[in-house]
């Protein structure tokens, strides 16, 4: 077998253990909340998690995939050395956020892990800055939104429900929060396995297999939404603990709010091609939601941890892809 097939066979496997990675570090976004009202046990949660991951694939397009696979970095000098430092720089950093109980971005690491490993191999003008800029944008975009979706959807239904007694509410948004969490995990599905699919789709153009119109083809498709609805299944427990009790005291009320209006976020930015964070919506939507009951309500010192950690994923996985390209590059090319 030719070794740039070998080298290219070995890279996508990795890619899709980036996208397991993924489900299982973003396994919180999905269910925590639905995990800290107690409406689904951990188990039930991840296979309902999962099963619309999964499927998302049916009810979005491929904007995203199409950003990440040649709007991020000059599709032109994307190599499977420029690959390898990226998807190692980007499971390094999940790993790392993981262990420390971290809900940091795995789209922003992986953002971050192209840009590292393109700037060593020829510098700032292999960078695509239109699509940066608008991913970088959106870093501090979408928690603002879902926060303003969660705050504004709270206000309404505590509103709507204000002369209802808590049992009843508690028993109509423990079935919503099945529809919402379901929304949710569409969501989710729909933007973060898009990205792994153009990573996989910008590495096989590059090499010559995809014809020279730049495409992905379904296999792909398939192969990540496969991965990343594994992952869920496999969960984070850790972030999973932070997110649905450390941030906010939450309801199913609550849930429902949080879960809804980061939906509505992510499926704009899936219909715009706007590779966002799942983490940070969702963690918006959260605060936006707890701040109901009172500024502190809200845990702002764990929230305030969660900011860093968003600041520092893209140029952090960046240095780790950087030195990961280059290391590849002086030991096999």
């Amino acid at each position: 077998m030719d070794i740039t097939l070998i080298a290219i066979i070995f890279l996508v496997i990795l890619a899709l253990f980036f996208d397991f990675l993924n489900g299982f570090h973003d396994a919180a976004n999905s269910i925590a909340t639905i995990v800290a009202t107690r409406v689904l046990s951990p188990r039930f949660a991840v296979l309902w998690a999962a099963f619309f991951n999964f499927i998302a694939f049916a009810f979005f397009g491929l904007h995203v995939a199409n950003t990440l696979g040649k709007g991020i970095v000059d599709i032109t000098q994307v190599d499977s050395f420029v690959i390898f430092g990226a998807l190692v720089g980007a499971c390094s950093w999940n790993i790392i956020t993981w262990y420390g109980g971290i809900p940091s971005s795995s789209s922003h690491a992986l953002v971050g892990g192209l840009v590292g490993s393109a700037i060593v191999k020829a510098g700032t003008s292999a960078l695509v800055w239109k699509g940066i800029l608008k991913t970088v944008a959106f870093i501090f975009i979408s928690p603002v939104v879902g926060m303003i979706l969660g705050l504004v959807l709270g206000v309404i239904v505590y509103n709507l429900f204000r002369r209802a007694t808590p049992r009843k509410v508690d028993h109509i948004f423990r079935k919503g929060q099945l529809i919402s969490a379901a929304a949710y995990s569409l969501g989710h599905g729909g933007n973060d396995a898009q990205k792994t699919m153009g990573i996989i789709a910008g590495l096989l153009f590059s090499a010559g297999y995809l014809g020279k119109e730049f495409h992905v083809p379904l296999w792909i498709v398939l192969s990540c939404h496969g991965a990343i609805a594994l992952g869920t299944v496999f969960g984070g427990w850790r972030i999973v603990k932070t997110m649905g009790n450390k941030l906010a005291h939450l309801l199913p009320v609550d849930g429902f709010c949080a879960e809804t209006g980061a939906a509505c976020v992510l499926f704009g930015s899936s219909a715009l091609g706007v590779p966002i964070s799942t983490t940070h919506t969702i963690t918006g939507a959260i605060m936006g939601v707890g701040s109901l009951k009172g500024m502190r309500a809200v845990k702002w010192g764990v929230a305030g941890r969660i900011v860093w950690a968003w600041i520092i994923t893209i140029p952090a996985s960046a240095i780790i892809s950087a030195a990961s390209y280059g290391l590849a590059v002086l030991l096999f090319k």
